[in-house]
């Protein structure tokens, strides 16, 4: 076998000729192996290997059949985030599950893991996938119009929401009232919030209550809008954003709070793992949980219900809400999409547990009684 000359790229081609037989040949040991009889398929898969050809490309195959046979979930973290938050490895699960019997494969494009914008936009743009399911990215991002502009199907998990996109979430606004509510009725009147980021430029700080202005991710914005809904006018609603979604920064958030004056009776946090980390700061500060301070998370996941106390929390199921996105993204690609079929709100439920009580008696001597439901 003569070997190729080092100027010469190895092509199907090259290994057809070496072998003696036609391209197409080749192309079936690759593609349609049961084509070939196995001696056939293995002497030119052991010429290729010698002369270096590394086996058609995947861009290739996917033109040729119209698939690529993948799907991508364009994420607006980093890639350590999506296996280390609970909440994510359940939606992750949910998305593989309804995936796995179409034989697709995910692909994880992490928005925040590129130390340039321009190396992001490159993932985006050379991803080899079917369709992109987006999660959780501000409104107006640049990946996300470079998504719409490669013409795939998309369906968006939280945030935004875009006119003619499959969306899939809950009702956050509606959630979030109903979180607070459940605070206000048991006598509380200073509340605070642990927010999720507001937008692409993430920093931990104390916000004005007056001067929250529009936050580019929508679940934030309806979060906030919810609490706030449900605070009556004399409420005070401390708010205070994290960079990420840990309990490393709720305990953080927590400690500004808890020991700012005056000092809030019940905590909203965004997140079950923003709550524990409340929690912890709670009791570093001597404070007790709920005698002297409620807290209030999201998500309900297994943490919350074995946290100490555990935990009152909005309850929603993101593996049924990843499994929704995958199955409406599979849909899209086969064009069986109907219009009406653009809008999934999962259920939720306000769950009551131990870490939310009234406050204490001379708290709420000082507050306003508010009778009837709250709105």
């Amino acid at each position: 076998m003569t070997p190729p000359q080092e100027e010469r790229s190895v092509t199907l081609v090259t290994v057809a000729q070496a072998v003696g037989v036609s391209a197409t040949t080749v192309s079936n040991a690759y593609n349609r192996p049961h084509k070939l009889t196995p001696a056939l398929r293995e002497r030119i898969l052991e010429a290729a290997r010698e002369l270096g050809y590394p086996g058609p490309s995947p861009a290739a195959r996917s033109l040729r059949k119209g698939r690529a046979g993948s799907i991508g979930l364009l994420l607006g973290e980093t890639l350590a985030y999506a296996f280390q938050d609970p909440v994510a490895v359940e939606f992750l699960r949910g998305l593989a599950e309804g995936t796995a019997r179409h034989n697709t494969a995910l692909q994880l494009i992490a928005a925040l893991d590129a130390e340039e914008q321009a190396g992001a936009a490159s993932l985006v743009a050379d991803a080899i996938v079917d369709g992109l399911v987006v999660w959780s990215l501000p409104e107006r991002h640049p990946l996300l119009r470079l998504a719409r502009e490669r013409n795939l199907p998309l369906v968006i998990h939280g945030s935004p929401r875009l006119a003619g996109v499959p969306f899939v979430g809950i009702d956050d606004r509606g959630a979030a009232q109903a979180a607070a509510e459940h605070l206000v009725q048991l006598g509380h009147r200073s509340l605070a919030v642990i927010s999720q980021p507001f937008g692409p430029v993430r920093r931990a700080r104390r916000r004005d209550p007056a001067k929250l202005g529009r936050p580019s991710y929508r679940v934030t914005r309806e979060r906030l809008a919810g609490y706030r809904a449900a605070t009556p006018r004399p409420t005070a609603l401390d708010v205070f954003e994290v960079e990420v979604n840990s309990r490393d920064e709720g305990h953080r958030a927590a400690l500004a709070l808890l020991t700012a004056g005056p000092r809030p009776t019940g905590v909203l946090a965004m997140s079950d793992q923003l709550a524990i980390g409340a929690l912890a700061a709670a009791r570093e500060l001597g404070l007790r949980v709920p005698r002297d301070v409620s807290v209030v998370g999201w998500d309900d996941s297994p943490s919350a219900r074995d946290s100490e106390p555990p935990l009152t929390t909005i309850r929603q199921s993101l593996h049924d809400q990843g499994r929704t996105c995958a199955q409406l993204l599979m849909a899209a690609t086969r064009g069986e999409l109907a219009g009406e079929d653009l809008l999934h709100l999962a259920p939720w439920q306000l769950v009551t547990r131990e870490s939310t009580a009234s406050p204490p008696a001379k708290v709420r001597r000082g507050g306003t009684r508010r009778r009837g439901p709250v709105g």
